[in-house]
């Protein structure tokens, strides 16, 4: 029997979904489209403007047949409480801003007594309140932390720690602005130093 209305139900049904499945086309080209441009110019945006308030610094260690180069991106502390709060205890931190610190050696060195294999690597700690946990590991990801955690969970794989080695928290009387590495070297004994607020730790490296 003709449809008396003169709609034809598995027509307009048929036409319904090409409309819905043209749209839903439409929508995901531009989403794609959205995606790759805050990929090629959203992030490095953002990036580029992160590094104004944790600019990239390098120290060099050149002396005794060493070779040794760490580089990283200094934060500030700006009136923040900073181990403890913005640096939580027990968790793994990026050690610094931006991109995992790296730490580069020209020669086999070792760490706390544990060999290090001449190479670069990234550097991550786990804050404590008396010691800290500091990991020289084997990959160095393209940025410190998962943008899916908006921030708090690094990318560090721990499948590629190479070393840890646990070293004594020091209180200072000198309040550091900024996040600082550097090698230091008293009494000839060489050491990896890192300071931010009243906080400073040093791992030791030796040949």
């Amino acid at each position: 029997m003709p449809n008396p209305c003169g709609l034809d139900p598995i027509y307009y049904l048929r036409e319904l979904k090409r409309k819905i499945m043209k749209t839903l086309r439409w929508v995901a080209i531009i989403l794609l489209g959205l995606l790759i441009l805050g990929y090629f110019f959203g992030i490095p945006y953002l990036r580029e403007q992160t590094k104004k308030n944790s600019p990239e610094r390098t120290a060099l260690y050149q002396q005794d047949g060493l070779d040794l180069e760490v580089h990283y991106c200094s934060p500030s502390k700006k009136n923040r409480e900073i181990f403890g709060a913005l640096v939580p205890y027990g968790e793994v931190w990026r050690t610094g801003a931006n991109e995992p610190t790296t730490f580069q050696t020209a020669t086999d060195i070792e760490i706390g007594g544990q060999k290090l294999n001449k190479g670069t690597y990234s550097v991550w700690t786990i804050p404590g309140p008396e010691q800290w946990t500091v990991i020289f590991n084997r990959d160095v990801p393209d940025w410190g932390v998962t943008l899916s955690s908006l921030g708090r969970k690094t990318t560090r794989n721990p499948g590629s720690d190479v070393i840890q080695v646990v070293v004594p928290v020091e209180r200072t009387q000198e309040i550091r602005e900024n996040f600082q590495m550097q090698f230091i070297n008293p009494q000839g004994r060489l050491y990896l130093q890192m300071a931010w607020d009243n906080v400073q730790v040093s791992t030791p490296l030796n040949q």
